[in-house]
């Protein structure tokens, strides 16, 4: 029945335009951002998975930062522990030098100079083995310097912490080699000294390097685990991406088919007044 004061036909197109314009924003805000559920209100149970993930991945970002960290001080001692290594092996050969009986003690004390250049520079060596802070060169000797090594906190990955300083008094040379038998006040002064000095050095560099090894070991143990929680944050994005992230090409079409159908709507609108002024117009007449 048409009437005047209630055109149900008219409401109910506006309501179609106003239900399509709501689509229409909320399509476009998912084109906008690239994700299909962009708030709590929107897909509750999705959005709540993807935060506890992206909570995950800020841990495993966390963690890979750690391990990067160690790899970078790992790097630091190896190098300084190289050069460490060089200067026992260059000392080496003035100990042999000035272990022969026949050289003279003037030419044994321009020996002995060159010698302790080498061995002072060992204690700077050290203490510049340091990256962020963190050097594992100076002791103390079977401790570790530990990382975390899951989201959890409750697993480390360590480093070995070596002790290449020069003791104040060296000890007797063990079999197989287990500390630095140059002391910090060891000179090659008489040719006896120097016989001597030649074989701590054998020893104290099997140390060494059987130590570099060590910590070598564990740097490629530290690598491998950042390569592993790499792979792991790859996955849990990806995993997030699948929850949260708009298909664009249907979100597209979506939008096309809403403005076909909110346009047909304000059509329905002005068709739905027809009936009013047709009788507006009879009236009119009377």
């Amino acid at each position: 029945m048409p009437t005047i004061n209630t055109n149900v036909n008219a409401l109910t197109a506006v309501q179609s335009v106003n239900n399509a314009a709501r689509n229409m924003e909320a399509v476009q805000d998912r084109i906008s951002s690239g994700l299909k559920t962009t708030g709590s209100k929107e897909k509750p149970a999705s959005y709540g998975i993807a935060q506890n993930q992206r909570a995950e991945l800020g841990s495993l970002e966390t963690v890979i930062a750690g391990l990067n960290r160690a790899s970078s001080i790992a790097d630091v001692a190896l190098a300084s522990a190289g050069a460490i290594s060089d200067l026992f092996t260059s000392m080496r050969k003035f100990a042999v030098a000035a272990s022969d009986p026949s050289m003279t003690e003037a030419s044994r004390t321009i020996t002995n100079r060159d010698f302790v250049e080498l061995r002072d520079q060992i204690k700077t060596m050290i203490a510049n083995a340091q990256f962020d802070g963190a050097g594992i060169l100076g002791g103390p000797a079977g401790t570790f310097l530990n990382f975390l090594d899951s989201t959890d906190g409750l697993r480390t990955v360590g480093l070995p912490v070596l002790d290449f300083r020069l003791p104040d008094t060296p000890g007797p040379v063990a079999d197989p080699p287990s500390a630095i038998y140059v002391g910090k006040d060891s000179t090659i002064l008489t040719a006896s000294d120097a016989n001597d000095m030649s074989k701590r050095i054998v020893a104290t560099l099997d140390y060494v390097n059987g130590e570099m090894a060590r910590l070598a070991a564990a740097s490629k143990r530290v690598e491998t685990q950042t390569a592993y929680f790499s792979k792991i944050m790859d996955n849990v994005t990806s995993g997030i991406g699948n929850i949260v992230d708009a298909d664009l090409a249907k979100e597209t079409a979506q939008l096309e088919a809403l403005k076909v159908r909110k346009g047909l709507s304000t059509t329905s609108i002005s068709m739905s007044n027809q009936p009013t002024q047709a009788l507006l117009n009879l009236l009119r007449n009377v």
